[in-house]
């Protein structure tokens, strides 16, 4: 199947008008690919070979990037919602630089078709519906990287250069990604409907919702409860793993969490280096609403939104209830992802504080978050020194022991277990020097290692040959790297 014969089935625009305004991308100044991403033309159900060099579909993909055209049945609108921004709500909020292009049909589901840095849109506010090579590359990374951790996430198809000039901190070139997820739903379109007292439409959404990616809610006896507690259950999941892989969101606002349960508007994010449980990367988030240790509440606070924004159409004792089950699912999740980190199969009363106590150790040493984990699992088989340089902790010896005596428990000889904890410990992470290192060669013109390192992140559990750059903590003298919420 070509680029030209996807298959769309525009459900959103079948929705009142209101809950959207069609806008017809903005045409940019010489868009060039950057590339294209492995994964996402496969989720479409799409051949790479389709891609190649000098191909039609390459140029077609070229052409939607740039605004220059659309496909046949897409139909381009920018969706009105609001939301919570850093606690406080914002009545004026929808897409005020991306556009849904249209909703992609394939035989495992749908995918919504994206063009962020489409311009402006009657939502832009203020800005200038333009996006920037620096935040398009570190969006497009961070979508390969979790999803190659197993971690709910949106995806990018591809990733486009310009010649235009967008002035944020300083003029950057101008750039669209593409992005792709089943739907871009937010908690902040339920609160817009909410807000406005439009029960019938808030029951339309939530219909739409269910048909189009629950549809075995459909035959629950209160479908916007069952609805809830999906996303319940599905947002502590998500965060949980957040937590265990040292992801740090930045801007965890109602109008950035999804419905489904993915990660959603990557900006001023991060994967730690040094485990810093208090680590705040978004420098403008002064308070540390966000910070790595406050997302889990966070997350409850967020949904406990969602649900007064669903009490007009279902029993809020029920919606109670199904909020309290979000802190033992994540706290379940995170226990299960932390033991198969620490290469543990069964459990134990006492491995949450052996988890806890380790993490106090990585605190204490300044230790890296992931090659502390990765050269653990190399002492679980020769009990080498590697550990010890990485986490130089007076107290590693005595969890050590206590380590050891744990093993012993388990039935999984050591090579096993070191080859299972290496299958979860990631060694190829998107930190931040090396994100940015990328950036800077792409606005040299040499766009050659963001594509070996979106690689590196689509696998990032394997060793490659003459890669060790690519799994290098920063410097110890190195300054840190401060984001905005235009990164």
């Amino acid at each position: 199947m070509t680029l030209d014969a996807l298959r769309f089935d525009n459900a959103w625009a079948r929705l009142p008008d209101d809950f959207f305004t069609r806008v017809s991308p903005a045409a940019w100044k010489n868009t060039r690919l950057v590339d294209i991403s492995p994964r996402g033309v496969h989720a479409l159900g799409l051949d790479p070979a389709l891609f190649t060099d000098d191909s039609p579909s390459r140029e077609t993909l070229r052409q939607v990037m740039g605004g220059e055209t659309v496909l046949p049945g897409m139909d381009p609108l920018a969706q009105k919602y609001t939301g919570h921004q850093f606690g406080v709500y914002n009545p004026a909020l929808g897409d005020g630089r991306g556009l849904l292009l249209g909703e992609v049909e394939t035989d495992d589901g749908f995918w919504d078709l994206h063009l962020k840095g489409a311009g402006q849109t009657p939502y832009s506010r203020f800005g200038d519906g333009r996006a920037v090579l620096r935040s398009t590359i570190r969006e497009y990374l961070a979508g390969e990287a979790m999803a190659g951790l197993g971690i709910p996430t949106t995806l990018a198809l591809a990733l486009s250069i310009n010649d235009e000039k967008v002035q944020r901190e300083r003029v950057e070139p101008g750039a669209t990604l593409l992005r792709l997820a089943p739907s871009h739903v937010r908690f902040g379109h339920f609160e817009w409907l909410y807000q406005a007292r439009r029960n019938e439409d808030l029951q339309r959404l939530v219909e739409h919702v269910i048909t189009r990616h629950r549809p075995a809610l459909a035959e629950c006896e209160a479908p916007a409860e069952a609805l809830f507690g999906d996303t319940v259950a599905r947002t502590a999941r998500l965060i949980a793993a957040w937590q265990a892989y040292g992801f740090v969101h930045a801007v965890m606002n109602t109008d950035n969490m999804s419905i489904l349960g993915l990660t959603l508007d990557y900006g001023p994010y991060a994967f730690m280096d040094r485990y810093e449980p208090t680590l705040v990367p978004n420098h403008t988030d002064t308070a540390g609403r966000y910070a790595f240790d406050q997302q889990p509440g966070v997350g409850l606070w967020n949904l406990s939104v969602l649900g007064q924004s669903l009490t007009p159409l279902a029993d809020p004792e029920a919606l109670r209830t199904q909020l309290a089950e979000y802190e033992p699912a994540l706290q379940q999740e995170y226990a299960r992802l932390m033991r198969a980190r620490l290469g543990l199969e069964n459990v134990q009363e006492g491995d949450a504080q052996l988890v806890q106590d380790w993490l106090t150790l990585l605190a204490d040493a300044g230790a890296d978050y992931h090659r502390a984990f990765r050269a653990l699992g190399e002492w679980a088989v020769d009990e080498g020194e590697w550990l010890h340089e990485e986490v130089p902790a007076e107290g590693l010896a005595a969890w050590l022991s206590r380590y050891r005596q744990r093993l012993e428990e388990e039935e999984r000889d050591a090579a096993s277990r070191r080859d299972a904890m290496q299958a979860v410990n990631p060694l190829y992470v998107p930190r931040t020097h090396l994100i940015q290192q990328v950036i800077e060669a792409a606005e040299a013109g040499d766009m050659a290692p963001l594509a070996e390192f979106r690689t590196l992140l689509a696998d990032p559990f394997t060793p490659r040959p003459g890669m060790a750059h690519w799994a290098a903590a920063p410097a110890p003298e190195a300054s840190v790297i401060c984001l905005s919420c235009s990164s």
